[in-house]
């Protein structure tokens, strides 16, 4: 499928790490993409040929309504190729700690505001026989220790993927979904400041039981950021989904996302749950 400048591309979440690392990409592709960012300074620093940046919080009705429409309303009538829903959080707590605020606000942007975006640019894709791509993670196939309230979303959205493509596909709209394993994202760092502020208001019992998950999954965290495939390797995976003549339901990214898919699939769960306290050396 080659890409022209006479599509559209909506991505959100543009501001840093895959998203924008995407949007670069798919300009250079010979895309039009519009970027979503949540502040106009992110936008300034991200424009350029073929990159159009909008205002778009996935937690809020009306940017997301202005996105469609700025789609519906395009002045040279391209049509819409694909939305890539990329925009999300990482809430990371034991599940006892994590406070009910906190599993709100990481479902909401992250599974919530990814099905608003979707539903509001669903005519637009059926117009044009587009395509969504939902960008999942590892964090969707197994949760570690610490990962909880992260990993219950991409567990979601991969369900919500499943759903979508079955109801959809028939009527020209492909859905895809992209796991990536450790990806080099200012998300680790988000991440962790997430964890040290919600540890700070754990009673002293959960300190007792808690404090050495919580250790071990910063150390998993920074790992994770030191020795991850760069972002711009994300990119190139989701550019081979939205070019594809016929793309595959689900892709990985890294290796060690494709080992872990596959022993997911084929190893006891008594036999992951050792491997992952051995991991993170609990």
């Amino acid at each position: 499928m080659a890409a022209h400048a006479q599509e559209l591309i909506a991505v959100t979440g543009t501001s840093s790490g895959i998203g924008r690392a995407t949007a670069k990409r798919l300009a250079a592709d010979g895309f039009h993409v519009l970027a979503g960012v949540r502040r106009s300074q992110d936008g300034e620093e991200l424009k350029a040929p073929n990159i159009e940046p909008v205002i778009v919080d996935v937690t809020d009705a009306d940017t997301i309504r202005a996105l469609a429409d700025r789609i519906a309303h395009d002045s040279q009538r391209r049509g819409l190729r694909a939305v890539v829903n990329n925009a999300g959080i990482a809430v990371n707590a034991p599940v006892e700690t994590a406070p009910l605020d906190e599993w709100r606000k990481q479902f909401e942007v992250s599974v919530i505001g990814q099905i608003a975006v979707t539903q509001a640019l669903i005519p637009a894709l059926l117009a044009n026989g587009g395509r969504v791509i939902n960008i999942g993670s590892v964090g969707g196939k197994i949760a570690m220790p610490g990962f909880g309230p992260y990993s219950a979303a991409k567990f979601a959205m991969e369900a919500v993927t499943d759903a979508l493509r079955r109801e959809i596909e028939k009527f020209g709209v492909k859905v895809v979904i992209i796991t990536p394993g450790a990806v080099k994202t200012n998300m680790t760092d988000q991440g962790i400041k997430t964890a040290d502020r919600l540890a700070s208001v754990m009673t002293a019992d959960q300190h007792e039981r808690y404090d050495r998950v919580i250790t071990a999954f910063k150390e998993q965290a920074e790992k994770f950021g030191r020795d991850g495939v760069p972002a711009e390797k994300a990119a190139a995976v989701i550019s081979r989904a939205i070019r594809a003549r016929k793309p595959k339901t689900r892709y990985t990214v890294g290796i060690e996302a494709a080992i872990l898919t596959r022993m997911v699939r084929l190893l006891p769960e008594r036999v992951l749950d050792s491997m992952m306290r051995r991991m993170m050396k609990l």
